[in-house]
């Protein structure tokens, strides 16, 4: 029996959370331009979001640690309703500025809820689950972006061209409200239960200007700034996937359904590539090398592929109806549609494995949820840059080709940047950084056998 206290039910309910939220917002965002055919709105929106996205996402991990969890989901939550609202009324107005100040308030509540995600996230589980649980989230919140990806794909599937109907975006509110009071359903961190029947550490809440001065130090903490591109880099290409492969080549139906396959695809590739990192087979630093090495060799594997992909087309000729009328390629076009398709789910999977990874990482480096909330933050606010910057690229109009010259680039120079962090890795973990080490891990499968004790 699952009990209420046990990190892993508390993981399950944020994994929860987190498909009716921003489960919901990735399937929207999926399908390029937020639904429409016209990608202006959507994508100015987006650069403010990612904007207030990158400060309130190193701050979020501050703002968790003196709200605790609850109510800082909660808050976050509920921006996410407001920015498909936003959609709904573009729809009757063609007015884009509230999308586009929708967009700048959901980058503030996102930060809030990323960081407490993260700190709850890689706290809860034991060190030799950490991969396992990782896995298990990115699970349940992407089959947010499955099921959000069947809402357009039904609702809009008669029709091949325009912007997807007002019932969708109706659909994603319901669901983002209901999300975001599940939020108050999480359980205080002091009292979460570990599978080792351990409770997790949690330290004193500290008073604003302490949390502000912690937050800030992050700058300075050396294994931070080292992982700094990675995580620069990590939603940097949703620009390039979402605008230019899925919301240009294909029509409106279509980029529902690809939406659904490309979250799935990150289920896969995270449970998968979860599971492996928490092998029993290897130490755990040898872990870190071997997943180190998969992302880079697979990031070349599929970029590659892609490259064969962006030189059959440009932003002058997808701009062009008579070549290419209200982005026509069709999921029953079998013919050209088998490998644009089969590329973007590659993609998905591949993006899934990298943040799982970062994640595991961070959660190397320390137990005590209060620091590792503070790094979540900072990785979703350095994430959150690189996504402003990587949506006002495409705002600007830039090529297609360069969008994807750039962001090649940045993975393939990035990725390898992280090995000293990798090799940092110990075996266990301390609590803090001031040197203390808790008792070592059980050999046998003891630690799984905890339902008794939560």
């Amino acid at each position: 029996m699952i009990k209420y206290y046990s990190s892993l039910t508390q993981v399950i309910i944020l994994g929860f959370v987190c498909f009716c939220c921003p489960g919901m917002y990735n399937a929207l965002n999926g399908m390029g331009a937020g639904g429409q055919v016209d990608d202006t709105t959507g994508t100015n929106a987006n650069v403010a979001l990612y904007t207030t996205f990158a400060v309130f996402g190193l701050l979020g991990g501050g703002v968790n640690n003196i709200l605790g969890p609850r109510f800082t989901i909660f808050l976050g939550g509920l921006t996410f309703a407001l920015y498909s609202g936003s959609f709904l009324y573009y729809n009757h107005t063609h007015s884009p500025a509230f999308t586009i100040a929708a967009g700048a308030i959901l980058g503030i509540g996102a930060g809030l809820l990323w960081a407490a995600q993260g700190a709850i996230m890689m706290a809860y589980p034991t060190e030799n689950r950490k991969g396992t649980y990782i896995g298990l989230f990115w699970v349940i919140f992407n089959l947010g972006g499955v099921l959000g990806g069947l809402i357009p794909f039904g609702l809009n599937y008669h029709s091949t061209v325009g912007n997807v109907n007002d019932g969708t975006y109706i659909g994603f509110m319901v669901i983002q409200i209901i999300g975001a009071f599940l939020g108050l359903a999480l359980a205080p961190p002091e009292r979460v239960i570990k599978d080792d029947g351990t409770n997790v550490v949690v330290q004193p809440t500290p008073n604003v200007l302490r949390e502000f001065l912690e937050v800030l130090k992050l700058f300075g903490n050396k294994w931070m700034l080292i992982l700094t591109p990675a995580f620069f880099t990590t939603n940097f290409f949703y620009t390039y996937q979402f605008n230019v492969i899925n919301g240009t080549l294909f029509n409106v139906r279509t980029r529902g359904l690809n939406s659904v396959l490309y979250w799935a695809a990150q289920m896969v590739g995270a449970f998968a590539f979860g599971y492996f990192m928490d092998s029993k087979r290897f130490g755990r630093r040898k872990r870190g090398i071997l997943g180190l090495t998969v992302v880079f060799v697979g990031f070349t594997a599929v970029w590659l592929g892609g490259l064969f992909l962006q030189l059959q087309f440009t932003r002058s000729t997808t701009a062009d109806h008579t070549i290419n009328p209200h982005n026509t390629i069709d999921f029953k076009m079998s013919s050209i549609y088998t490998g644009p398709l089969f590329l973007y789910i590659f993609y998905g999977m591949l993006d899934a494995m990298f943040q799982t990874y970062c994640y595991w990482l961070m959660g190397t480096l320390t137990n005590d949820s209060t620091q590792l909330s503070r790094y979540a933050g900072y990785y979703k606010g350095v994430q959150s840059a690189g996504g402003a910057v990587a949506w006002r690229i495409d705002a600007v109009g830039t090529s297609f080709l360069a969008q994807f010259i750039v962001n090649w680039a940045l993975l393939t120079a990035s990725i390898p940047l992280m090995a000293p962090v990798v090799y940092k890795i110990a075996e266990t973990s301390g609590c803090n950084e001031e040197g203390y080490e808790p008792r070592p891990l059980p050999k046998d499968d003891s630690v799984y056998a905890s339902d008794e004790k939560a």
